[in-house]
This record gives structure tokens, C-alpha cells and sequence, in this order.
């Protein structure tokens, strides 16, 4: 499964949507105006919310959070101990783990669980500008939160780098 995200998608306040590779929307990202985090919503075509994207208010490094239904999914901050700058932890509710690694501002990356390829992140596929890919790799995986992870990590590199 292949999806397109547009670059624009991290503007605060704005509706983007994400579509497949026919170019059929799939997901609606919601962002929040005026709020005092970094704030989203994944949202599926009936406008159920499947994923609440925000960062963490009180943290001492930067920290995105992902709900589900009012429930915590996962946590994303970039490795403590890295020598890898592109390289950020995804602790998940249920106690696993997801690995992301790779060139996060060049959008070519990937999201490993237990050493297994979930998910490729990449712009070379393109060529439409300022659009990126997500392509999820193992069908079981759980699309919503690839792309949403995706989102946060992209997030947290560009505001480290303006930091």
C-alpha cells in the first residue's frame, strides 16, 4: 500500500488530505489552530478520527504522542544515545518498540519493528514536488499509524533543526 502525503501537511491549522497511489483520498489530516501544542488529527473518509496526533506539553526533549479512541498508542522522541541524528524511538502502548531511521528531512527513511522493513518513507517514487511516500510494506502493518508516525517524526527533525 502506497500513500501520498504532501510536505504542506505540517502547517498547524490547516486540512490536508493524503491519498493513495490511484489518487483516491484516503486519510484527512485536521490540523488545530490555535492551540498551545502541535496538534493533529488522522481522520478517515466518514471523519471518524483514528489517530490524535500532539506534542507533549512537559518533556524534557521533544516528544510527540499518538492516541487512539482516547487511548495512548505511542510515544516518538528522537534516540537518546544515537550517534545517527536521523534516528527516533517509537514506544508503543502494548511495551513494543518501532525503529525509525534514515535521511528524515530528505523524506527517505524507514520504520522497522524488531528488524523487519514495516515501512518505506521516500520521495524518489515522485514526481509531483513537495509530495513524499509512504509505502507500507507488510500487509498486517497498521497504515494510520505509519503514516502518523511518519508525520511526527518529519515534525520533530525540522523543529530540531530550526532549534
Amino acid at each position: 500500500m502506497r500513500f501520498l502525503v504532501y510536505d504542506r501537511l505540517l502547517g498547524i491549522g490547516d486540512d490536508y488530505w493524503i491519498e493513495d497511489e490511484r489518487g483516491t483520498k484516503v486519510f484527512l489530516v485536521d490540523g488545530k489552530a490555535l492551540r498551545l501544542r502541535d496538534t493533529w488529527e488522522l481522520k478517515d473518509l466518514q471523519g471518524h478520527v483514528l489517530v490524535d496526533i500532539h506534542q507533549k506539553m512537559l518533556a524534557l526533549r521533544d516528544t510527540m504522542v499518538l492516541q487512539r479512541a482516547g487511548e495512548p498508542l505511542a510515544t516518538i522522541r528522537r534516540k537518546r544515545l544515537s550517534l545517527l541524528r536521523n534516528h527516533y524511538r517509537v514506544a508503543l502502548a502494548d511495551g513494543n518498540e518501532l525503529d525509525v531511521s534514515g535521511k528524515i528531512l530528505d523524506r527517505e527513511f524507514a520504520v522497522e519493528y524488531d528488524g523487519e522493513l514495516l515501512a518505506v518513507i521516500s520521495r524518489r517514487w515522485l514526481t509531483v514536488r513537495d509530495t513524499y511516500g509512504v509505502d507500507v510494506v507488510r500487509e498486517d502493518a497498521d497504515p494510520a499509524l505509519l503514516i502518523a508516525v511518519a508525520v511526527c517524526v518529519i515534525h520533530l527533525a525540522e523543529k530540531e533543526r530550526e532549534d
